[in-house]
């Protein structure tokens, strides 16, 4: 057992201070207790809040960051994005993949998100031909998470069509080709190489409407319930505009509709983006118990649309944050981006408070954090007994954080600060990053810096 003391600290309540924290050897919390001094406990360099999780992630995407900024086509949007896309990963190897998702893990740390949830959809080599071990990529993904030192939930995604009505894959989809069988043996098998690490959890991620027809998303949901009766489903749905078009042609519904109307969406559902929805939909999204997914800094790169946030939380929803693309790597970044836009939407400001706090900064960080937790199937995402211990310390010595306190420093970080805020980072209670420092560092960035020439050669 190990009793930490904050001089602050970030409870589900709000901000308390004099915050002592029990520890015990398997990295769950076991008591709170807050008002007494530091006596002999181990004393944490500045303000403590509970981990972020990362709710959404195709690890691969990180070596594009920066490479789609150039006009492609005359409309250029997702899907043109989309065909470059294709191009990149046709040339990605298990090494690629692994040194990839390493070096965007250990950032992931560095910025304050203690676990990710990796929505893995490419599964075959280049060309479209298995790999003797179905799970070759996705267990890739275990191994780097176990490098970076952050928990993981792994989420080998079923596509198996190119639009609705099963329409045939193209080319460059081919190495995303799976049937639902297949999926949850690579679930199963992430599963047994990873017994008894508290820090996996594995789930099934349906890619979206139009690349998985209904009985084979009622089979792979069926299926999933072999991994855990929570086992999260996680699922792309109505990012764009065109794919809720082409999806009333299909069926008569928009995707959101649709998988409350016929797919049972519930508590352990995740819908990612989520992003043109009625508010109809909206209010039922809200009363399912789903978490929606949100990532602001890709949705924003790809031109995506807004999410009626300030609509869905006034209906009790509960939401998280992802990096998808990677475009940003930082949940401060997210937090910000995802306020400024209903600003101006609203055309008004400090949109999204609470009961807990009127504190835009204090609301989204609990928010995102517990929607995440959700998410990913894991007990985190809050500062409570019973909660796995992933701490993020900032560094009181910031000049942002001088004579702040309580709510003021929830809103420095998300609103005047940034990644340099945040000192130390612990996953289930071993600490990962040590003022600002990861001991696996300068092999991963060299490992990756190589990669990148061999993909952009």
């Amino acid at each position: 057992m190990t009793t930490y003391f904050a001089r602050e600290a970030l409870l589900p309540e709000g901000w308390k201070r004099n915050v002592h924290i029990a520890v015990d050897t398997e990295g769950t919390i076991t008591a709170i207790g807050h008002g007494a001094p530091g006596g002999s406990a181990q004393t944490l360099a500045g303000p403590l809040l509970p981990g972020m999780a990362n709710l959404h992630s195709h690890a691969f995407q990180r070596a594009m960051a920066g490479l789609t900024e150039t006009r492609s086509d005359p409309h250029d949007d997702f899907w043109s994005w989309r065909e470059l896309m294709y191009r990149f990963v046709d040339r990605l190897t298990p090494e690629h993949a692994f040194t990839i998702a390493r070096h965007l893990y250990i950032e992931m740390l560095k910025r304050g998100y203690t676990a990710v949830a990796e929505f893995h959809y490419v599964h075959n080599r280049a060309g479209g031909a298995p790999y003797a071990a179905p799970a070759e990529l996705a267990l890739r993904h275990l191994e780097a998470a176990r490098a970076a030192g952050i928990a993981i939930t792994l989420l080998p995604s079923l596509y198996m069509h190119g639009n609705f009505g099963r329409k045939p894959l193209q080319p460059h989809q081919e190495r995303f080709r799976t049937d639902a069988s297949t999926i949850l043996r690579i679930a199963e098998a992430v599963q047994h190489a990873g017994r008894g690490d508290g820090n996996l959890v594995v789930g099934v991620a349906p890619h979206s409407l139009r690349a998985v027809d209904p009985q084979s998303l009622a089979d792979l949901v069926a299926g999933a319930r072999a991994l855990g009766e929570h086992a999260p489903v996680h699922i792309h749905a109505a990012e764009q505009i065109r794919e809720v078009e082409e999806s009333v042609a299909w069926c008569g519904r928009r995707p959101v509709h649709w998988l409350l109307e016929h797919a049972g969406a519930d508590g352990r559902w995740c819908i990612v983006h989520a992003t043109h929805v009625t508010p109809e939909e909206t209010r039922a999204l809200a009363a399912s118990g789903a978490v929606v997914g949100l990532c602001p800094s890709t949705e924003a790169n790809l031109g995506d649309g807004i999410f009626p946030l300030v609509e869905y939380r006034a209906a009790g929803g509960r939401f998280g944050i992802g990096g998808d693309s990677h475009v940003s790597r930082d949940p401060v970044e997210e937090l910000r981006l995802l306020e400024y836009v209903q600003r101006l939407v609203h055309r008004q400001r400090n949109l999204n408070v609470s009961d807990i706090s009127p504190s835009v900064g204090t609301t989204l960080w609990l928010e995102a954090a517990a929607g995440g937790a959700q998410a990913i199937g894991r007990p985190t995402g809050r500062i409570a007994p019973g909660a796995r211990a992933d701490f993020v310390v900032l560094d009181e010595n910031h000049p942002e954080l001088t004579a702040r306190s309580g709510d003021a420093i929830t809103n420095a970080l998300v609103f005047s600060g940034g990644t340099d805020m945040v000192r130390d980072v612990a996953v289930a209670g071993r600490w990962v990053i040590n003022d600002r420092r990861h001991d696996s560092t300068d092999e991963a960035v060299r490992d990756y810096d190589r990669v990148l020439g061999e993909l952009r050669a």
